[in-house]
């Protein structure tokens, strides 16, 4: 655990949808937050004032994962005010409108692969960095948000964000086994079609719905069911789990 007692908890992405949803959830287990956002201060802050009014510590923090060039100062914020890092949820991401991979410019093609991927693995590496005897740390547990995408491939609607997802799966592989032995734990969630705000800004707001005919189960996840799966694989319940991919899809 961090210098200050109960352990402390960075989400990236921790304002909306399953961030939202897995900070509320792991303050509830007596984690200390720290919320980041890119953009929405406001959000943020409602997470956090939620997690206040509750009993529970949290901060908010700015950083946009898009940009690597702050990634290390946000890691370093968040232990100068916490005093450590003990569980990191790799979840910031986005997704893009519907198109064929042929139809995507080198503008969307670089800001999903920036965000999702380069974002997510230069993240990994600075939690690392804290959680490490290597650099000091005592260890820690990183679940990594993947996708179903990854698997299915999404032909026709988003290539580009399951092949950036499809790297978040080798990632959590490959560090899993690399930092096995210094008390670190690495797995990853592969959300299927889960009811949240990213659909909107892919131009489909209710996709989740409209695509729940496909789903084994006849309905889109929620947001508190990925965090629920999150919270285990950070718990010390998962203790002898690491390098395994969870799909919370319904069955699809």
């Amino acid at each position: 655990m961090s210098s200050f007692g109960k352990p402390v908890l960075l989400v990236t992405g921790g304002s909306r949808g399953i961030g939202r949803a897995v900070s509320l959830a792991a303050a509830a287990q007596d984690w200390r937050l720290a919320v980041n956002y890119a953009s929405n201060e406001k959000a943020a802050r409602a997470v956090v004032d939620e997690i206040r009014v509750n009993g529970g510590e949290a901060e908010a923090f700015q950083a946009d994962v898009g940009d690597i060039s702050v990634i290390e100062r946000l890691f370093r914020a968040v232990k100068d005010r916490f005093g450590g890092l003990d569980g990191f949820c790799n979840n910031a991401g986005v997704v893009d409108y519907p198109a064929r991979l042929d139809e995507m410019s080198n503008e969307r093609l670089e800001r999903m692969f920036r965000i999702n991927t380069l974002g997510a693995v230069v993240a990994a590496r600075e939690a690392v960095r804290l959680m490490s005897p290597r650099h000091g740390g005592r260890g820690g547990a990183i679940v990594n948000i993947s996708s179903m995408a990854a698997i299915i491939g999404s032909a026709s609607q988003y290539v580009d964000y399951a092949a950036s997802k499809g790297a978040i799966d080798t990632l959590t592989v490959g560090l899993a086994r690399e930092v096995a032995g210094e008390n670190i734990r690495v797995n990853a969630i592969r959300p299927g079609i889960i009811d949240t705000e990213i659909h909107g800004s892919g131009g489909l707001p209710d996709r989740a719905r409209d695509l729940a005919h496909m789903i084994p189960m006849q309905r889109p996840g929620t947001p508190e069911e990925v965090a629920d799966a999150v919270l285990y694989l950070l718990s010390p319940q998962a203790s002898y789990v690491t390098g395994a991919i969870l799909n919370v899809s319904g069955g699809r």
